[in-house]
Formats: C-alpha cells, structure tokens, sequence
C-alpha cells in the first residue's frame, strides 16, 4: 500500500489549493482541445473526451465552459494545436518522476522541465529511463455508499478489471490501459458515473523520505505542476503521515 500513500500525501499537502483552480481549468481545457481533436466532438463517441468531461467535473469546471472549449477545438482551425509529451527524471533522494504534458513548443517545455529538475536537486533522463519503475494503468474510484464491493468485483472481473480494493475510504477499480475505457463504461452503466477515473502510474516500490528530504521532493513537483505545459507529475515516494501533516501545516 504504499504506493498508494503517496498519493493520498499529495492529496493532503494540496488541500487548499482554490487559488489554481484558472490553471487546473486551462489544463483540463487542453485535454479536451486534444481529445476533441483525436476523435470527436460528440462524447458517445469519443472515449478520450468523456474522461477529459469527467477531469472537467473534478474540478468543477461549468458546463458551458467545457462545451466552448469543444465548440473551440471542433471549429476549422480553432485554437492551439498541441502535443502530447512525457519526460522522466529522479528527483531528490533519488525519487524517480514522470512528467506528462501537452505543449504547442516541445522545445519550450523540455528546457522548462529540465530547468526545474537541475534547479531542485534532480535531473532529467532519457525517455524510460525511469518508467520501467511503474506500472502503467486505468484507475476507477468509486464512493463506499454507490456500490458494495462484491457488486463492483463482479461488474469490474466481467469488463476487464484486474483489481478491486478499498483505499482512503473508497472503491478503487484498477485495470489495464487496454481495458480502462471498456470498464468505465460498463460501471457507470450499472453504478452512475464515477468520482474519478483516469490513467495513473502507480510505482512498483517507493522511496521513503523524511521532512527535509520531502521538503526539497515537494518543490520539484509544485515546480513541475505549475507549469501551463504539465499535465500530471507521478512519483515514486512515500511520507508518513506525521511528516506529512508537519509540512501541510
């Protein structure tokens, strides 16, 4: 489980973070511009942009500003044309860091991100040259109340899930990449609509820092987050929660 710590450790050190919600939206907007792009602008039948609408949900992002943003990005020539781009890296300590982003400049964002690595104590490596620590795959949450777990068990196995399991107080569906769209749709079908769902890199093993070390961890990835080209950052550390709760305070 403690991969998964380390996510719920983000969680919590980003409790209070209202003041993103314009980049969290221009980021969202991104995924949608793409996915729009990739297939179509119709959700029924563009799996890619129904998990971008779900993203936009998350972040409560209005209704009519997601249809803009596909109106936008199905117009002749509307809007940015961006790429989909991965960077990999270690980080202080040695915590390996995958960075996923959509840039119009892939120049741009690789000088930014190498920047931020050498800035904060890490460097940047070669494309899998740290992936190879993570496993790559569809992740599905579901409230405790929307569903029991053999009832989600039973639905997931059927669509292709590999795993179901309670973690932070929710159901968590885990499946293949090949199998994610597959078994999202089957679950909303039978249990409504998911609190999230998602591609995730989830680490084989984790580092596990102490306060100074987290410290220096922490600000790589606000670093790397902050930026408009990044997408999502995954690690591969663990904080206990002690420590945690000192550097959220």
């Amino acid at each position: 489980m403690a991969g998964h710590s380390q996510f719920k450790n983000i969680m919590h050190r980003k409790g209070a973070q209202d003041a993103k919600r314009a980049k969290q939206f221009a980021k969202v907007i991104r995924e949608i511009t793409v996915a729009t792009r990739e297939g179509m602008p119709d959700p029924a039948m563009n799996p890619r942009l129904r998990a971008a609408i779900s993203a936009a949900r998350e972040v409560n992002m209005p209704k009519d500003t997601v249809e803009r943003a596909i109106k936008k990005a199905s117009g002749a020539g509307g809007g940015d044309d961006y790429t989909e781009v991965r960077y990999e890296g270690y980080g202080p300590a040695g915590v390996a860091v995958i960075v996923e982003g959509l840039t119009d400049n892939r120049n741009r964002t690789a000088s930014d991100v190498r920047a931020a690595f050498s800035k904060h104590g890490g460097s940047l490596g070669e494309t899998n040259s740290v992936s190879f620590m993570f496993t790559r795959l569809g992740v599905i949450t579901y409230p405790l109340d929307a569903a029991s777990e053999d009832d989600l068990i039973e639905a997931g196995l059927e669509a292709g899930a590999e795993n179901v399991e309670t973690v932070d107080g929710m159901h968590e569906v885990t499946c293949p990449v090949e199998s994610f769209f597959a078994v999202r749709d089957a679950l909303e079908t039978r249990f409504g609509e998911p609190a999230s769902a998602k591609l995730d890199w989830r680490p084989g093993n984790t580092v596990e820092l102490d306060e100074d070390k987290a410290r220096s961890v922490f600000k790589l990835i606000d670093t790397l987050e902050d930026h408009d080209d990044v997408q999502a950052v995954y690690a591969n550390f663990d904080v206990p929660d002690d420590v945690a709760e000192k550097l959220s305070a």
